[in-house]
């Protein structure tokens, strides 16, 4: 198991890495919409998302992987009714191959923030 942490993504916000490597796999903690400095880029639920994919970006490029290496994510949202907005930002980051994909409505996310995504990847 390999911790993979990257310096573009913002900080953990407690005991955990940005994600894990296990042979051929990835696994990420879930990301949310902080920037660099660990400021929530917006209210803005689209801005939010765009800012999670980004996050996840940075994420996979420090384990040496992209997009196209998803198969499976997760979407943690506080309001189902921003599902459209969510999902119009999510699937323009995906422009091949489309992962399998969970998304739950749960009552309150870190920092009060709309979104959070969590992503399993894969080098095969």
């Amino acid at each position: 198991m390999k911790p993979i942490n990257s310096e573009k993504a913002p900080e953990a916000l407690g005991p955990y890495s940005h994600g894990v490597k296990v042979g051929s796999l990835f696994f990420s903690s879930g990301q949310i919409p902080l920037t660099k400095e660990g400021d929530i880029i917006s209210e803005d639920v689209k801005e939010q998302t765009d800012q999670v994919m980004k996050n996840v970006q940075h994420v996979l490029e420090a384990a040496g992987m992209n997009f196209d290496n998803i198969v499976k994510t997760t979407i943690f949202i506080s309001d189902m009714n921003n599902f459209p907005h969510i999902n119009e930002v999510y699937g323009s980051y995906f422009t091949g191959k489309l992962p399998a994909r969970s998304c739950v409505e749960v009552s309150r996310l870190p920092k009060d923030v709309q979104v959070e995504i969590e992503v399993v990847a894969s080098e095969e």
